[in-house]
């Protein structure tokens, strides 16, 4: 019920186009993933999202484990029937967000974004060969994510693609550090693979993850790791430096190792210009939650803007009787003006997120078409150059 097809218009590029097929849809690739947390893209329900293009979203384990607990879930039809959605699901096992919660810091921290500190309460107690116990964000309790009952959790939560435990290590840690628990998530990997074969589970295929964190050399044995073993897809995960040139370094170094045979997905990065800079070295889909996070802020996504996107709550657009874009067809765009929006915000009324988060939707969405288009048509530079400065 999987499977996943490319050809590469350019053969002298990396870059290529492909369909990934789910029991839920064929997702078109390169793709972007929208983050749905908690089984919901905040202010934006699912049938929205399906009339704006949207392919394939993911959801989150950790949130879903505590709460409503995915066996709840699994009760109730599993989160396509959930949620109303009707397209490919991906869920990550849950491990991003224990190690990110767990240093007392928001994910940028784990990226290279944010060097140690934070305004959230730790909540990692402990990483043992067995698994990571951490308290609840919500109330307090203890809980113990392992391999097997990430697996299972995912397997009950019903998405399609789903993502092997491992451990993220922060930017700010030693190399000796980053190497054990590199070697420890790969025991964890092979658990997780085992479960997940245990199962017997036709409806999802399982990626593995590479680790390593900046190290060139621990990069490419964890690229070597997950080669070897029988993973459906490859997801590219951890700490990827502290500057863009780093992790530029560090995605193309471990991109243009792995098997291209395999679907490859660069886990927590969705800024439009990595997103140009990392299809070059042959990243088949990417996840944020940037494009939404941004909007709940006033941020609304524009096509060559120095910072990706305009701040609504400004005052210039107070009296600015423009839409976000002259030249989108979003349903904010083609009703409502800045001035308007910039009105909402300030009045504190809900609307103004939903309206600009289906904007950014939009904008993602319409991106991603043209990107395929540029890439089957070999006009993937002109393509850029409308998108980005």
């Amino acid at each position: 019920m999987f499977r996943f097809d490319t050809h590469y218009p350019s053969p002298s590029r990396r870059m290529r186009r492909g369909r990934l097929t789910t029991p839920h849809g064929v997702i078109e690739t390169p793709a972007f993933i929208f983050c749905a947390t908690k089984a919901a893209i905040k202010g934006v329900p699912a049938h929205w999202l399906e009339e704006l293009n949207t392919q394939i979203i993911l959801s989150n384990t950790y949130h879903l484990f505590i709460q409503p607990e995915a066996k709840t879930v699994k009760d109730l039809g599993g989160l396509h029937k959930f949620m109303g959605w009707n397209g490919p699901m991906l869920t990550d096992s849950g491990g991003f967000q224990i190690f990110s919660l767990g240093h007392g810091s928001v994910g940028d921290e784990i990226k290279g974004k944010r060097l140690g500190g934070g305004e959230r309460k730790q909540t990692l107690l402990k990483i043992t060969e067995e698994g990571a116990s951490f308290r609840s964000y919500r109330d307090g309790s203890r809980h113990l994510l392992t391999p097997e009952m990430s697996i299972q959790t995912q397997i009950d939560l019903g998405a399609d693609l789903i993502v092997v435990f491992d451990e993220c290590t922060p930017f700010h840690v030693e190399r000796s550090y980053t190497e054990s628990s590199m070697e420890r998530s790969h025991r964890w990997e092979l658990r997780s693979l085992q479960e997940f074969d245990r199962q017997k589970s036709t409806q999802q295929a399982l990626y593995g993850i590479i680790q390593g964190g900046i190290y060139p050399d621990l990069r490419t044995r964890s690229v070597n790791f997950v080669n070897s073993h029988p993973f459906f897809g490859h997801a590219i995960g951890g700490s990827l430096g502290g500057t863009r040139e780093q992790m530029n370094e560090i995605v193309k170094l471990t991109a243009c190792q792995l098997d291209p045979a395999r679907p490859i997905h660069l886990l927590g990065i969705g800024g439009v210009r990595d997103i140009f800079t990392h299809l070059e070295w042959g990243i088949d889909t990417f996840d944020c939650v940037h494009p939404t996070r941004i909007a709940r802020h006033g941020g609304a996504l524009q096509k060559r803007h120095p910072k990706e996107h305009i701040n609504l709550k400004n005052s210039q657009y107070r009296h600015d009787p423009s839409p976000i874009e002259a030249d989108c067809a979003c349903p904010t765009c083609t009703r409502y003006s800045r001035g308007y929006l910039h009105h909402l915000i300030k009045a504190d009324e809900l609307i103004a997120a939903t309206l600009i988060t289906l904007h950014n939707i939009y904008f993602m969405n319409q991106m991603m078409i043209e990107i395929r288009k540029g890439i089957e048509e070999d006009t993937f530079e002109a393509v850029r150059a409308r998108w980005i400065l």
